[in-house]
């Protein structure tokens, strides 16, 4: 009589179960060895495609930043290099620094009566901007009542509205009331430029608040005006230093109302209308040297306020998404 072979899986003696043997460190079973080569081989040609995603997205970007400040720093070489030297050779580097042309175009060109022009208007229309924006968007964004969302869908509707429809009513009205080539004229018209826009921005911004915080104070007895200047306002500081900025570029660099309303002196003239001014007056005078100084001279403001709040406005930006 022939013995069959015992199944390694059948019963022992003692009614227990056979052991199979693990496998040796270090090793994986076959299927799971052909899983990772699997799943290698897979992720090899993702990868390369990942690598050339991010090469061309990194080419991308050095040429953008090339074809962006690549001007600037040229116009910034060229403030340094007399005139001679600039019809020479426009594209070539200074071969020393003459600060002289800075002089010229802070004394000379009236770059400096232009700069403090335009930092007196911009005071008093940022700030009014600022106040009346703020202001207008928290009361469409945290109280209910009739014609909310007409005055919403108003302020909207001015940012789609073309300022150069409005330049001849606007002419008139600021002639009728004896405001034109005048500074308060140029700051209401700076004002009513900027408003819709900033009461978009911070409607929005104000909706993403803690209800909770204004009820608190309301509880403890605060008025609206206290609880908005003391309490809701500091808590929106993100979006309006970022309202702000962007407020700050737009006037600052504004040319079409000054040339409508403030044309009459050119003592009175802002930044823009003192820049165009010098271009004008080089085609006959020749200093190349001063108008690139003064060009210079109008993008620092720019630059500084951009490098110190530039966090502040990446945080304004991406603080109601966060929220």
């Amino acid at each position: 009589m022939s013995a069959e072979p015992m199944s390694t899986n059948a019963p022992g003696e003692h009614g227990a179960a056979a052991t199979v043997p693990a496998p040796a460190a270090g090793t994986q079973p076959p299927g799971r060895a052909a899983a990772a080569r699997g799943s290698g081989r897979a992720k090899g040609p993702r990868g390369s495609g990942n690598g050339a995603l991010n090469a061309f997205s990194h080419a991308f970007l050095i040429l953008w930043v090339v074809m962006a400040a690549g001007p600037l720093v040229w116009v910034a070489l060229t403030a340094f290099r007399p005139t001679a030297d600039y019809l020479g050779d426009p594209m070539g580097l200074p071969t020393s620094l003459h600060w002289e042309n800075f002089v010229r175009a802070w004394t000379e060109a009236k770059i400096g009566r232009y700069a403090f022009n335009s930092l007196v208007i911009l005071a008093g229309s940022l700030t009014g901007t600022m106040l009346l924006g703020s202001m207008a968007a928290y009361v469409i964004a945290r109280f209910t009542f009739p014609g909310n969302r007409f005055v919403f869908l108003l302020f909207a509707g001015g940012m789609m509205f073309p300022v150069i429809l409005a330049l001849i009513p606007l002419f008139t009205i600021m002639d009728n009331m004896s405001l034109l080539d005048t500074r308060p004229g140029l700051i209401i018209a700076y004002i009513a430029y900027s408003l819709p826009f900033t009461t978009f921005f911070l409607t929005s911004f104000f909706r993403t608040l803690p209800t909770g915080v204004q009820e608190a104070a309301m509880i403890d007895g605060a008025s609206h005006t206290r609880t908005f200047f003391q309490v809701m306002l500091p808590m929106a500081k993100p979006g309006l230093v970022s309202i702000g900025i962007f407020n700050f570029l737009g006037q600052w660099n504004q040319y079409l109302l000054p040339l409508l309303l403030n044309n009459q002196d050119e003592n009175s003239y802002v930044l823009p209308q003192g820049l165009a001014a010098l271009t004008v007056s080089q085609g006959y005078a020749g200093d190349w040297g001063a108008l690139f100084a003064g060009l210079t001279l109008a993008m620092v403001p720019v630059l500084v306020v951009y490098a110190v709040f530039q966090r502040q406005v990446q945080a304004g930006l991406t603080a109601g998404a966060l929220k």
